[in-house]
């Protein structure tokens, strides 16, 4: 048979071209188109995609930025349906001003680049004391972001570009101050008021529903008694802790880290005189506080005792001058770089000239350095190299996993086999996180893949999900639920409720309606009103939002003014206006600061509507829906 298939190999080529063919277009052209062009598209601008891969990645890099700005802040706040379709919605718009860049011809020159770089905080601090740029850190810097120095001097350069498109609306709106005055005193205005208030609760022993009635609601409503779908899930899940407890680092390991890593686990102690320079000091006065540096360095240099009386009289520390300008001992990375570079390249007892760093020009004196022993750091040393093997393991495990849960037909058992996980189950799982929901079972991106069609039907493993930095998983559904209405006998109370209910704020309604339209006809008819009382956007005077909106919005031109507002399944409220109070004429200064401050806002506004007008010019449209507030506080939970 071999000898055949030798023979006759370019058949035997198109014979499993054919059966093989056929099973790739039934079972997996979908998936792999999915997973070849970034999953599906989520968003589009000027014909081009945004894919869920490009969203997930700018999303990521998002969080990143975030958390190294504020390492304290809550990662689930970061991950929040509303904050992930927060970066959708600036990747929109950053695409629709990139195009409408382009269509513009609107392009950055090398000057405006180097004063945009310039002008980088960040940067400047790249800058040694003789304002070359360190490009060796400069390469890091952006490197941390992904990027080459190219790639991040062309992201700036479009960024400009970009701004470039609104600056010609924004810059050019104009407020005056008879037209602040004017919508200022209307927004803060006051008006004198009485209420009748018309609450469902006092019309609910006046409703008495039939069974037909409750019937037809029950049947009119279904969706209102809905058993949600769910399921009961399997899922495995890979993540630092698990591939952590697989480690152990033996002697040999943690005392050649400890050798390779001696000097940066160096502590030294130093002294500094700082002459401060502000951020907004003029050139001259930067020069005044170098030369002073050089001064001060000068003197000391000839005097090293003299350092700590110097320090006392001159430094501008104040966390340090009284002591003489000490520091105590500091380990790598606990001082601005430039600073730490200078201090770990000198020898005890030398001082350094004068250093620049974003707080000023130093002036260093180091006083002694100290090492700790192995058995010292052991406990430490054995902490960071277990944490770098797991991230180091994770890393390789991440693609190998993916491709695993994919491949897998046996539901999880192969994959929990291979990488020593444990399959949870879990009952009840609903599309949307549960109440109190916490870890994998809370992210709504797995619980999406957990619920498409594909997974439903044919009970398939998810792709592995990122839920959390470093925390890949894969579910799948073991036994589903559909949706289902529930029977009439099991929801009755609840139907009467909702009957009773919506028929006692019609009744309110209706009284509510007929009082105003007699009032309206009759002013001194009107009985029943309130003690009077002022109201205001500032002070709502304990009055519902709606109440005082529509006070504020009725036509004060002849008064007395009735107004309706109808509360929904609150009831209904007639507002009568009695008198318009004029607002308080506010203090010089705070009627400038209000000016300014609608300028902006009008400026915002205009801002706003070009960018409307120009998403549609480039037809930008977000594909997938906004999270609701209620979602979104689940998911956070």
């Amino acid at each position: 048979m071999f000898e055949f298939v030798r023979k006759h190999n370019r058949v035997m080529q198109v014979l499993l071209f054919l059966l093989i063919f056929p099973s790739f277009v039934l079972f997996g052209v979908e998936r792999y188109n999915s997973m070849n062009k970034g999953g599906p598209a989520v968003a589009k601008v000027d014909g081009h995609e945004i894919t869920q891969s490009d969203w997930d990645a700018e999303h990521r890099r998002q969080m990143d930025r975030l958390r190294q700005q504020m390492p304290t802040l809550d990662p689930k706040l970061l991950d929040s349906p509303q904050a992930r379709y927060g970066t959708l919605e600036r990747m929109v718009r950053e695409r629709v001003l990139a195009a409408a860049a382009a269509k513009d011809k609107l392009a950055t020159t090398d000057q405006r680049l180097a004063r945009e770089l310039q002008s980088n905080e960040v940067i400047a601090s790249l800058r040694g004391p003789d304002g070359k740029l360190d490009m060796e850190r400069y390469r890091q810097l952006v490197g941390a972001q992904g990027m080459t120095p190219q790639m991040f001097e062309d992201s700036v350069r479009s960024d400009i570009a970009s701004r470039q498109v609104l600056a010609g609306v924004t810059s050019s709106a104009m407020a005056t101050a008879a037209q602040a005055g004017v919508a200022l005193d209307a927004f803060y205005g006051k008006r004198e008021i009485q209420v009748a208030r018309f609450d469902s609760a006092e019309y609910a022993a006046k409703v008495n529903p039939t069974p037909a009635d409750l019937e037809a609601f029950y049947k009119g409503n279904p969706q209102l008694f809905q058993a949600p779908e769910q399921a009961t899930i399997e899922y495995v899940v890979l993540d630092l802790d698990t591939v952590r407890k697989g480690i152990t680092v033996n002697e040999q390991d943690l005392k050649s880290y400890y050798d390779q890593n001696a000097a940066s686990l160096e502590e030294r102690r130093a002294s500094h005189i700082l002459v401060a320079v502000p951020k907004d000091a003029s050139a001259a006065d930067k020069d005044k506080a170098k030369a002073r540096a050089q001064a001060l360095y000068e003197q000391v240099k000839k005097a090293p005792d003299s350092f700590a009386e110097v320090a006392k009289k001159n430094s501008q520390d104040p966390g340090s001058a009284a002591n003489g300008g000490d520091l105590d001992w500091f380990a790598h990375g606990a001082m601005t770089k430039p600073f730490e570079d200078a201090v770990f390249s000198m020898k005890k007892g030398d001082i350094s000239p004068p250093v620049q760093t974003e707080f000023g020009w130093h002036i260093i004196k180091l006083a002694d350095v100290r090492s700790k022993s192995f058995e010292q750091m052991r406990p430490e040393l054995e902490a960071q190299l277990v944490k770098q093997q797991a991230q180091r393991k994770f890393a390789e495990s991440a693609d190998a996993f993916n491709n695993a849960v994919y491949e897998a037909a046996d539901g999880f058992k192969s994959v929990a086999e291979r990488f020593k996980l444990d399959v949870k189950t879990a009952s009840n799982v609903q599309r949307a996180p549960a109440p109190g929901a916490k870890g994998p079972l809370a992210n709504p991106k797995l619980l999406a893949a957990l619920f498409s069609p594909d997974s439903i039907e044919k009970k398939r493993n998810t792709e592995a999900v990122e839920t959390a930095p470093n925390q890949l998983v894969s579910a799948r559904i073991v036994q589903y639920s559909p949706a289902r209405t529930l029977p009439f006998a099991e929801v009755q109370e609840t139907v009467r409720q909702r009957v009773v209910a919506a028929k006692a704020a019609e009744l309110a309604r209706k009284d509510g309606t007929d009082k105003l339209a007699a009032w309206k006809a009759n002013p001194a008819s009107a009985t029943g009103l309130s003690d009077k009382m002022v109201v205001s956007r500032e002070d709502p005077a304990k009055q519902p939002q709606q109440v005082v909106e529509a006070a504020l919005r009725a036509d004060a031109a002849a008064l007395p003014a009735f107004t309706g507002v109808d509360l929904g399944p609150a009831g209904y409220t007639v507002v009568k206006v009695t008198q318009v109070l004029p607002r308080q004429k506010p203090e010089p200064v705070a009627a400038k600061q209000e000016q300014a401050q609608y300028a902006r806002l009008w400026s915002a506004a205009e801002g706003l509507a070009y960018y409307n007008l120009l998403k549609d010019r480039f037809k930008a449209q977000i594909l997938v829906p906004k999270p609701t507030d209620e979602a979104a506080e689940t998911a956070t939970r």
